[in-house]
């Protein structure tokens, strides 16, 4: 509206709208909701409303131009061009009926296209029936088309009347806009004071609604929470099945919070929980708890969720240690940090080796020491909270009955030892051939790690690592690998080399 330009029915919606504020600056003076400064950024704009009310129907019908948007008594001269159109369209409404009766013909129909503009149809067995007054328009082969000197007459009515509405219409539509924009400027305030208004609605009713509690704001680097809940997640759960978790973090205590646990368990949803409940205490809202003391936060920094960035050629590694560069160099010590499987996209040692500086540089950066929450799978981080005294270890809570796993969604003390991920291969529907030999390797593993004997395991001040270990319980025989590295890969076809290869796991398994 503010470029003067807008659909008839948006500047009756606008109208609408405008029409309410008096009753709702009644009712923030009347109740007592604390939002009384709202008062001067509500105006009226009642100059607007009249304009619109008086010149624009209340259901304005089809497009600028077709008679249906300017309210009848707004132009005296539209009025007139509507009256004489209509008077002539009821006129060669009629004409049918008065035609058939006065010649007798009763197959005579009036018709009307783009070309020859109004006529009367005779078919060809009634033509001696016309009338001398009747003036030859146009022959088809059954019928013969007509028009009287009176048809033309106001069939130039009615079009002249459509083309001078259509103009006249458009020019008081487009005056009216230019009207309405002048006052743009109050509109716009009203609208912000609106918004604002709107928001404060949805919020107060989502906390009555759904039993949000009113937080505690203050300075300190305490983030305490009881019985949390996600405020949207916990809406697409049948009633009572969400499951609420307390939060602490403490910038001098519990600084950094490592949390394990399997997949599908609920780690991620915690994190964007905690993320949320400071977002909503700061902008004013209540929150989904029992209760909830949050210290003020100048950012929260978030770090969930994959994804890669094709047209920039940037894997979902880099991506990820982008955003977690940008962190890193941006957190504060009033700033939240949460972080979701960072380290993930890369091999096994050199995720847990970020991930594990990520971590160090978070507790130990000279005026830095922001609240941090952090997933992850790798359990070897666990060993960090023996060496940074504001490092806490936190795992999902699993139960296992009858060799099934049940996810209880509960955060609890403690180092997670395992992360489940073939029990969430087997709830997603991998088939079961697939699942049966997933843990058969993963015994293998297991059972490899467990050999190791005393060897160091990837640790702090760890001098030498595990190796990778193998997917294959024997090497393969000396002579196939030197067949193996005697073949020239680069001049066999794809039939020659699958053909070799075949030969080569056959003589493996003869030795």
């Amino acid at each position: 509206m503010g470029a003067g330009v807008a659909l008839p029915r948006e500047v009756v919606a606008l109208r609408s709208s405008l029409e309410q504020v008096p009753a709702l600056k009644q009712l923030l003076a009347d109740a007592e909701s604390g939002l009384g400064w709202l008062d001067a950024e509500l105006l009226p704009c009642t100059d607007a409303v009249e304009i619109i009310r008086n010149a624009i129907m209340d259901d304005p019908q089809g497009d600028v131009g077709n008679g249906g948007v300017v309210r009848q008594g707004f132009s005296k001269e539209l009025d007139e061009l509507r009256s004489a159109s209509q008077d002539a369209r009821s006129y060669i409404a009629s004409l049918e009926k008065r035609e058939r009766e006065r010649t007798g013909i009763p197959g005579l129909k009036v018709g009307y296209n783009r070309v020859f503009g109004y006529y009367l149809e005779v078919s060809n067995t009634h033509t001696e029936k016309v009338p001398e007054d009747y003036v030859r328009r146009q022959t088809l082969a059954n019928a013969e088309r007509y028009f009287t000197p009176e048809l033309k007459e106001h069939e130039n009515l009615v079009l002249n009347a459509r083309e001078r509405m259509e103009e006249m219409e458009g020019a008081l539509y487009r005056q009216v806009c230019r009207q309405v924009s002048e006052m743009a400027a109050l509109i716009s305030l009203t609208a912000k004071g609106l918004a604002m208004l709107d928001v404060f609605t949805a919020l107060a009713e989502a906390a009555v609604r759904y039993q949000y509690v009113r937080p505690q704001l203050d300075e300190t680097g305490v983030i305490e929470v009881k019985d949390g809940r996600h405020p949207v997640v916990e809406r697409v759960l049948p009633p009572g099945a969400f499951v609420p978790n307390d939060i602490l973090l403490d910038r001098d205590q519990e600084q950094i919070m490592v949390i394990t646990g399997p997949n599908m368990a609920g780690k991620s949803t915690f994190l964007r929980q905690t993320a949320l409940l400071v977002l909503l205490a700061q902008v004013g809202s209540f929150v989904p708890a029992a209760s909830a003391r949050i210290g003020l936060v100048d950012r929260i920094f978030t770090r969930v969720g994959l994804q890669d960035d094709l047209a920039a050629g940037q894997s979902t590694f880099m991506v990820e240690m982008m955003e977690t560069a940008n962190i890193l160099h941006h957190a504060t010590s009033r700033s939240l940090v949460v972080l979701d499987e960072i380290g993930r996209g890369t091999s096994t040692y050199d995720g847990m080796s970020i991930a594990q500086a990520v971590v160090e540089h978070l507790h130990n950066a000279p005026n830095l020491g922001c609240r941090a929450l952090f997933a992850t799978h790798y359990h070897e981080l666990t060993e960090i909270a023996t060496r940074l005294p504001r490092v806490c270890n936190y795992k999902v809570a699993v139960a296992e009955e009858d060799g099934d796993v049940v996810f209880l969604h509960r955060i609890v003390p403690g180092g997670a030892d395992r992360s489940y991920g073939v029990y969430v291969a087997q709830l997603a529907g991998l088939p079961r051939s697939v699942v049966h030999r997933a843990w058969e390797l993963l015994a293998e593993l297991e059972r490899a790690v467990s050999d190791a004997g005393p060897r160091q395991r990837w640790g702090y001040g760890a001098q030498t690592s595990v190796e990778q270990l193998s997917l294959f319980s024997q090497p393969p025989p000396p002579e196939a690998v030197e067949a193996l590295m005697e073949m020239d890969i680069d001049s066999m076809t794809p039939l020659e080399a699958l053909k070799k290869l075949y030969e080569l796991q056959q003589k493996s398994r003869e030795d």
